[in-house]
């Protein structure tokens, strides 16, 4: 909880995110019930972002799944804060055995790690304001 940013990275598993990376996920939810001194949740005003790799499509599916995730729990998500790489499907290599990478990772990957230092600078700097007498501004409702 004393980090500024968060990083998520996981495989592709038929289509999915890994099971480890839906672990940590459906933990992350046991933030919802706790709050700061001024009520808000204590992921406010941190930032995430996701990396995904695997030999298989749906990197966009997967990267959508956890980022909503990552926001419904109260983290921030920068613009471009996602990168991938996708190996041709069933092969067995691996990004870090793939050689040359393609640039479109590389600047991804750079705007990532960018973007999501840039926010969690300005929300340092500025934070949420802390939710109304009613509790708006808090999170999702469970209702």
């Amino acid at each position: 909880m004393a980090a500024q940013v968060l990083i998520i990275a996981t495989p592709i598993w038929l289509g999915q995110p890994s099971s480890v990376c839906k672990m940590v996920l459906e933990r992350l939810d046991a933030e919802l019930s706790e709050t700061d001194a001024k009520g808000r949740l204590r992921t406010y005003g941190k930032v995430a972002g996701v990396a995904v790799v695997g030999n298989e499509d749906g990197a966009h599916h997967t990267i959508g799944e956890v980022q909503q995730a990552l926001n419904e729990v109260g983290f921030t998500i920068a613009a471009a804060a996602a990168t991938y790489w996708v190996g041709e499907a069933l092969h067995t290599v691996d990004y870090r055995d793939a050689g040359p990478k393609p640039d479109t990772t590389g600047r991804t990957t750079k705007a990532l790690a960018l973007n999501t230092a840039h926010l969690a600078r300005l929300l340092a700097d500025q934070p949420y304001p802390p939710p109304d007498a009613k509790g708006a501004g808090v999170g999702p409702s469970r209702e």
